[in-house]
């Protein structure tokens, strides 16, 4: 059955119209759009390339383990994490609201953004989200876009004014990661989990006991439970939030839709590997993390050490603090060059009052390896006792979050949905990017995860214009921003005058404000921009585009503006269909 989408229907046309902004809310109310940037990127020319790389050498040779953090360097390196308010400017929950109340459940929408009113993750409305995110300067109808980038997009922003790399805000980190891990450390797709939360994006590698990327870094289990800054910052979203899509390359699952089109196997499989890594057994290692992690409690243990013939006592909290600034760990090896690099008067002769010794805890865990949770906190509340330390209260507060700490929960979509079973574009690790952007447009007529990809990748040859034409005339305000105070004649001198390069290979199209943040564009995305320009500021409202090879001439109210294209397009639009 060949797939023809109808975009005379609102839904479809606003789906196919969204693959070229990506927004966040797009996203969460089209999950569908997720995989296909992720084969967007993996037909991307650029990620083939970073294979030749000398930083890669023999890298399909090598462990797991060396593939992942080899990836990650190099993301780190050549992409920074970006979310500013500026690059793809504001939108109104007026307008959002407007776009999508037809088919889907606005209740839903506040349960699961920020900006509409979730509130799962404490943390951000503790600290005032708009004032965190730079909104508190606008009223409450402001939002942003936060579109996701396209590896195309992400790799231009070193053009960009105060950029000297590539950038990306989470979700297009996140598909980075997913078409980096499949490309150049040939990890199945099959073994590459997308999870998005209201706040985060991140995703889970199944490969041995799994790996969790996490914006440009990767968490391992050993990191997860480790206690460190790092740690409780990637903790923070599968701890607090609800896990609002999971994205696969069988299909996705969303909290909020009763239909699915994840494999079930998958999706179950997923599940229980997730679980594993979020939990873990106590130890004396996990124990010391717990409390490196939780600030509260460590004014309830001293360090008893032994030097020059005496006994000294010094406060846990204040080994963490030299532990901060230190290259060697108090839960490591490491642990008695930490305390001999501390200063003389840190060391105190008289145990200190109300506080339990840690080695006696770290003896008791390492000899009761089976004991249950009750057990410990019995013990630790025994030894208090004996100890004259007040802090029962404190110690049973510290075994229900110490509890929740070796024992994340994560709120993923329930399994009781309606799994509808969908062709799974085959793509392996043995293809070429050849062989994959054949396969993709071959299934393109009947799959729509390869016709999606299609449009987020631009292939403007083998699309339909019509979305491309809606997104570039309603979701880019950073562009008519910019020309505002521009006569049209000025605005086209300017546009002119921009390098006749477009960021994106081929007979692909960037939409008009990743011309304008990146400063190039060739003449038929020129063309687009003035368009944009003319549309929203000037209000015309006759507008035509003709395309024949390197002639480009726009067409609008009587005037033409004519541009130069070296993407050896033929094609004519009028804009105001």
């Amino acid at each position: 059955m060949s797939l023809i989408p109808d975009f005379s229907n609102k839904k479809i046309l606003e789906k196919y119209s969204s693959a070229f902004s990506l927004s966040d809310m797009e996203i969460f109310v089209f999950p569908e759009l997720l995989y296909p940037l992720v084969i967007s990127n993996i037909m991307s020319p650029i990620i083939w390339k970073w294979r030749e790389d000398s930083w890669f050498d023999g890298i399909h040779k090598k462990s797991f383990k060396y593939k992942v953090n080899r990836i990650k360097q190099y993301i780190m390196e050549h992409y920074v994490f970006n979310l500013d308010l500026d690059t793809w400017g504001l939108t109104t929950k007026e307008t959002e609201i407007n776009r999508f109340k037809d088919f889907i459940d606005m209740d839903f929408l506040k349960q699961s953004n920020a900006l509409f009113g979730y509130e799962g993750d404490k943390y951000y409305f503790d600290i005032d989200i708009r004032r965190h995110f730079g909104l508190e300067k606008y009223d409450n109808e402001i939002i942003p876009y936060w579109k996701t980038e396209t590896l195309e997009a992400m790799t231009a922003f070193r053009y960009k004014e105060s950029f000297n790399n590539g950038a990306g805000e989470c979700v297009s980190l996140s598909a980075l990661y997913a078409a980096t891990l499949f490309v150049v450390g040939q990890i199945p797709l099959e073994n590459i989990f997308l999870i998005g939360t209201p706040l985060h994006s991140q995703n889970f590698v199944d490969v041995n006991e799994g790996v969790l990327t996490n914006n440009r870094r990767i968490v391992t289990k050993k990191m997860w439970f480790n206690g460190t800054s790092l740690s409780s910052r990637a903790r923070r979203a599968l701890e607090n939030e609800k896990v609002t899509i999971i994205s696969h390359i069988s299909g996705h699952i969303h909290y909020m839709y009763e239909k699915a089109s994840i494999d079930i196997a998958a999706y179950n499989h997923f599940s229980e590997k997730l679980k594993l890594f979020l939990t873990t057994e106590l130890s004396p290692l996990v124990f010391i993390n717990f409390l490196r992690y939780h600030m509260n409690f460590k004014k309830c243990f001293q360090y008893k050490h032994f030097m020059n013939g005496h006994y000294y006592y010094i406060p846990l909290e204040t080994i963490f603090e030299y532990e901060h600034n230190s290259k060697h760990s108090f839960s490591e090896d490491t642990r008695e060059a930490l305390i001999n690099s501390m200063h003389a008067d840190e060391f105190n002769l008289a145990s200190l009052e109300n506080r339990l010794v840690i080695q006696d805890v770290e003896a008791f865990l390492e000899t009761k390896k089976d004991a249950s949770l009750e057990e410990i906190r019995n013990y630790f509340i025994e030894h208090a006792k004996v100890s004259n330390c007040k802090n029962e209260e404190n110690i049973i507060l510290l075994f229900i979050e110490l509890s929740r700490f070796l024992n994340v929960h994560p709120q993923l979509p329930a399994s009781n949905k309606q799994f509808e079973k969908s062709e799974v574009l085959k793509i392996n690790v043995e293809q070429t990017r050849e062989e994959i952007l054949q396969l993709i447009l071959e299934k393109s007529s009947e799959n729509e995860v390869a016709l999606l990809a299609l449009y987020a990748f631009r292939q403007m040859d083998k699309i339909d214009w019509k979305p491309f034409v809606k997104a570039a005339l309603e979701r880019n305000p950073v562009s008519i921003e910019g020309l505002k105070d521009k006569t049209a004649e000025n605005a086209y001198q300017l546009i002119l005058d921009l390098p006749n390069d477009s960021i994106y290979d081929d007979k692909r199209l960037a939409q008009p404000d990743e011309v304008w943040n990146f400063g190039r564009g060739d003449g038929v995305e020129k063309a687009f921009l003035m368009a944009n320009y003319l549309y929203n500021k000037m209000n015309h409202n006759n507008l035509s585009l003709t395309v024949d090879k390197n002639k480009v001439i726009l067409e609008s109210n009587n005037e033409k503006y004519s541009f130069i294209s070296t993407k050896e397009i033929v094609k004519q639009v009028n804009l105001m269909e």
